[in-house]
């Protein structure tokens, strides 16, 4: 009866999660013959068969399941580079032609001035082209949105104007008085600030 026991006790190494477990099974089994010399020889032996050719296919099991992640990893790593060089052209391509749109309609507006600048001999025609041309520049900047920063007559206001002087007036203190230079909004944002004269001390 000791003797079954003793068979049972020492089987070949239960099916395990992973590899670490089967290593400690392993141990134990060595560390239980070394402390029973009568079946130490057989302990040994039944390792030698069983256990480790167990272990060593599992070894290879697992390595070729590390080669497979590790060679995965690589292909992952080398298509982000690929990745990573594409974006960066196409945010180049981009910057590079990113007002393409707004220039081919600015196109006419060139081929107005040097139409108009063929025919100098005229003033009055000269004048009523460059108004023209202006209207036709205006147009295309209004559609691509943007608008004047209203200035003359209004209160003066940091975040779309800039004091350029102060004037005493009989207005309200910090009425804008004179505009020296337009100011822009790009649809919500300020391209550039009304450059103006305000009432003050």
């Amino acid at each position: 009866m000791e003797a079954k026991k003793e068979d049972k006790k020492h089987e070949g190494i239960k099916s395990t999660r992973n590899f670490e477990d089967d290593i400690f099974q392993i141990s134990q089994k060595l560390i239980t013959s070394l402390k029973n010399e009568e079946n130490h020889a057989r302990i040994i032996e039944d390792l030698t068969k069983n256990d480790f050719p167990q272990l060593t296919k599992k070894y290879n099991e697992e390595k070729q399941k590390i080669d497979e992640l590790t060679d995965t990893l690589k292909r992952l790593q080398a298509e982000f580079e690929n990745y990573k060089k594409w974006n960066s052209k196409e945010k180049t391509e981009f910057v590079k032609y990113a007002h393409a749109d707004v220039i081919s309609q600015l196109l006419p507006v060139l081929d107005s001035f040097e139409i108009a600048l063929k025919n100098t001999s005229d003033k009055e025609k000269f004048v009523e082209g460059i108004k023209i041309i202006y209207a036709q520049f205006h147009s295309i900047l209004e559609a691509e949105g943007l608008k004047p920063i209203k200035a003359t007559g209004e209160k003066f206001d940091p975040y779309r104007h800039e004091v350029l002087m102060k004037e005493e007036s009989d207005k309200p203190e910090e009425t804008i008085l004179e505009e020296f230079q337009k100011g822009y909004m790009l649809n919500d944002k300020v391209l550039r600030h009304s450059k103006v004269k305000v009432s003050g001390k």
